[in-house]
């Protein structure tokens, strides 16, 4: 009747409690497993059909528990569906149930047909347009504002962890707490600190530096994820190290606006990124903020462009400086575009003076038709013709 309010499994003394209190068990017998799409922490993750009695059959997500488990990794695996059945949003992925009564154990979800956000992004660079990527962030958004008001901090808020489905509707997942419990280091994006690991790039300070999470690092995390969107599913922080990362957001350096991002956009996301997380905005104001946008899209019109003295320090993708280099051969292998060396060459581009004279329409004509590809050069060669003209 009142407000809901999570419940950490961990808190039972009996966790299989938990997962008899909020997930329900499914009969084996009505669930189809078709095909592995992926491994998980705990073992294969495949797609397949539910049949409920009395439902019509859906396309489902089946994660397993390998064999040869101990009890602890069966109740690390389960709490998952034991939080994940508390909650009940358009843009949370949704629990069907366990199956616990036999073996394998499995957890079924409801089937996202796009896949996790990131690669489905990188896949489709460039194909979508602004109003699509901003209701892609505003569903995101409203997942997060459930949970915030559930008491549920995610602590891992990433475009890997959002899936899609085949309306482009974008869901929160990936309610797995054993990350924080269990030291394992196959995955680069989590870095081991005292206590567990921690995905630093998306990640608020004062969570890295005193492991404070609260729904405000959440609210960090999810300026980095409109990053990621925006700009088709790039690596927050490109190359750099996961200390060079802490080092400058310490010296208050931001990400710069991804290409053709509307400054507004790239405003919350500097909002997000506030040093102090008391004035960082809460996820109820973010959603209404991205409401806004969608009603009144000429608000997306202004392309943000990086002014001359900003007042926000702004990370520059290593743009290298062009006076270093003395060939167009160099400048490609700066840029990691050495694959066009024949076509620049082969086209008359043989001098720096002459590519930074280049239009999208030069790109295409000498061959360069990848979308991303094209981006990537193109705002070399704008950087290079300020530099040029400095």
């Amino acid at each position: 009747p009142g407000m809901k309010i999570y419940i950490d499994p961990f808190t039972y003394e009996d966790p299989n409690e938990a997962v008899r209190e909020f997930a329900k068990e499914i009969d084996v017998s009505t669930v189809k497993i078709e095909e592995v799409i992926g491994a998980g922490e705990f073992g294969e993750v495949y797609k397949g059909r539910l049949k409920l009695p009395g439902k019509r059959e859906i396309y489902v997500a089946i994660k397993t528990l390998k064999s040869g488990y101990v009890e602890k990794q069966r109740r690390d695996f389960l709490s998952e569906a034991s939080i994940m059945g508390q909650f009940d949003h358009p843009n949370i992925i949704r629990l069907e149930g366990v199956v616990t009564k036999s073996r394998p154990v499995m957890i079924v979800t409801e089937f996202m047909e796009n896949g996790a956000l990131d690669s489905f992004l990188r896949q489709n660079d460039g194909q979508f347009t602004v109003i699509q990527l901003v209701g892609m962030m505003r569903g995101i958004s409203a997942g997060m504002k459930y949970l915030s008001e559930m008491n549920y901090v995610h602590r891992d808020l990433a475009a890997r962890n959002i899936l899609v489905n085949s309306n482009l509707v974008c869901k929160v997942s990936d309610f797995g707490l054993s990350r924080y419990l269990q030291e394992d280091t196959s995955d680069p994006s989590y870095t081991s600190s005292l206590g567990g690991k921690i995905p630093v790039r998306w990640t608020a300070p004062e969570a890295i530096a005193y492991r404070k999470f609260t729904s405000a690092s959440d609210v960090w995390s999810y300026g980095i994820v409109m990053w990621e969107v925006m700009s088709f599913g790039e690596r927050p922080y490109w190359d750099m190290s996961n200390q060079d990362v802490i080092n400058a957001i310490e010296q208050d350096y931001r990400l710069p606006p991804p290409m053709d991002c509307p400054s507004t956009l790239h405003q919350l996301m500097l909002d997000c990124w506030q040093k102090d997380r008391n004035v960082r905005p809460r996820f109820a104001d973010i959603v209404s903020t991205l409401d806004k946008m969608i009603r009144n899209p000429t608000s997306l019109k202004a392309i943000a462009n990086i002014p001359s003295v900003p007042s926000q320090p702004l990370l520059d993708r290593s743009i290298p400086d062009f006076n270093t280099f003395s060939s167009v051969e160099d400048w490609l292998g700066a840029i990691k575009m050495s694959q066009y060396r024949d076509n620049f060459l082969n086209s008359g581009f043989t001098s720096l003076q002459l590519v930074a004279q280049m239009t999208s329409e030069d790109l295409l004509r000498i061959g360069v038709t990848l979308a991303g590809h094209q981006k990537k050069i193109l705002s070399n060669v704008q950087s290079m013709r300020v530099q040029m003209s400095q």
